[in-house]
Order: C-alpha cells, then structure tokens, then sequence
C-alpha cells in the first residue's frame, strides 16, 4: 500500500481515504493538529448518503482530542462537513 502524504493544515478531506483508514487518520491528523497549535479543523466528509458522516460523527463523539464538533456553515461544506475543535491542555 502506498502511503499518502497529508499536509497537517485546518481542513481534512477524507474523499481520498478509505473509510478503514479514518479512525486513525483522524487520531494521527487531530495529534499533529494540536502539535501545530492548530485547535479547529474543518474535515470533509461529503455529502453522498450520508454514511461516512455518521461514521465521522460517531468517531468524533469518543475522541479523547475532540472537545465539540459541528456542521459546517454552508460556504464551508454545510452538510458535507464538519467543523472540530480540539482540546487546548
């Protein structure tokens, strides 16, 4: 398998991901995130049926990093995003 390089920045889009990979995707992502000082992330998941979201949203709601999450306002993704904000300890 080849390994993709993931520019650790305030959006991630898991379009190119398997849905396997997205847990620690996502815990690896929110680590380097908070090691840049970097406490919002917006991750997009699509729009699609709506299966991945809820995959994400679940993920999210056990993350010990997360401390909320949201839908993105509509210029940013609306229903095909979800804006994260990480602990600050």
């Amino acid at each position: 398998m080849e390994s993709v390089i993931v520019p650790i920045e305030d959006v991630l889009d898991l379009h190119t991901f398997r849905p396997k990979e997205i847990p620690d995707l996502l815990d690896d992502y929110f680590s380097a995130c908070i090691g840049l000082n970097i406490f919002s992330v917006r991750v997009i998941h699509g729009k699609g049926k709506g299966i991945l979201k809820k995959r994400v949203h679940d993920i999210l709601k056990k993350h010990p990093l997360v401390s909320s999450f949201r839908s993105a306002p509509s210029e940013d993704g609306g229903w095909g995003a979800v804006i994260v904000e990480l602990k600050q300890e």
